[in-house]
């Protein structure tokens, strides 16, 4: 066998194909994004992710702006920011992690101030996570400053045993609890804990619950706004 078709695998060049485009070839890097044949969407889809863009860069920059003067004993005052959604009521939680490691995570699930301000607010708790060591000056360098903003948390359609196949990787986060104990993990914990039962199985330890009593448990999931 030809050994760059066995690293590279292609179309077989024989079969019957429809050709429906041209492109220049990715290999041996590789390629990611959306096909669309319209050029009215290309436009509006490209308008709609440097929006998205934009707006996920001034959450980062806030809360960035907020804990680096803190750090250097600033008073932090946003000014009020021109992008309308920063404006409305929002419920976010601000992540500080230093080469992998957590420093810090602090939010609230539900909105109870505009959105630009629960931002920084959250950023300055994060810095003082009573779980963890206090951030200190030292580690502002290697700081990486994630901001998660909320939807209204959904119900889960067949309670706790359907909890694995309604989640969405990467999108959805879990709340559980029991009316005295409540745990929660954010989107972001896909990204350490990819399948869905390790994900709810984790939440459950988490909770101090067993999995026999996952059936005890109510449960909502917060999603990626």
């Amino acid at each position: 066998h030809d050994l760059n078709q066995l690293l590279h695998p292609t179309i077989d060049p024989h079969s019957q194909l429809d050709l429906l485009t041209t492109g220049l070839p990715a290999s041996p890097g590789a390629a990611c994004g959306t096909v669309v044949f319209d050029a009215d969407h290309a436009e509006k889809l490209g308008r709609w992710e440097a929006a998205a863009q934009h707006f996920e860069a001034a959450l980062a920059g806030l809360a960035g702006a907020g804990v680096g003067a803190r750090l250097r004993r600033e008073p932090v005052e946003p000014g009020a920011p021109d992008h309308r959604g920063l404006l409305v009521p929002g419920a976010s939680f601000v992540t500080l992690e230093r080469g992998g490691a957590l420093r810090g995570c602090v939010g609230a699930l539900d909105p109870a101030r505009p959105l630009y301000l629960d931002v920084v607010r959250n950023a300055g708790r994060a810095m003082a996570d009573p779980r963890l060591p206090a951030l200190a000056p030292a580690e502002w360098p290697e700081l990486d400053v994630t901001v998660s903003v909320l939807s209204a948390p959904e119900p889960v359609p067949g309670g706790a045993d359907a909890l694995a196949g309604a989640l969405r990787p990467g999108v959805d986060g879990l709340i559980l609890t029991d009316g005295s104990r409540r745990a929660t993990f954010l989107p972001a914990v896909w990204h350490k804990v990819a399948d869905p039962e390790r994900f709810v199985a984790a939440l459950l330890a988490k909770g101090g619950w067993t999995p026999g009593e996952r059936g005890l448990i109510r449960v909502a999931m917060p999603r990626l706004a």
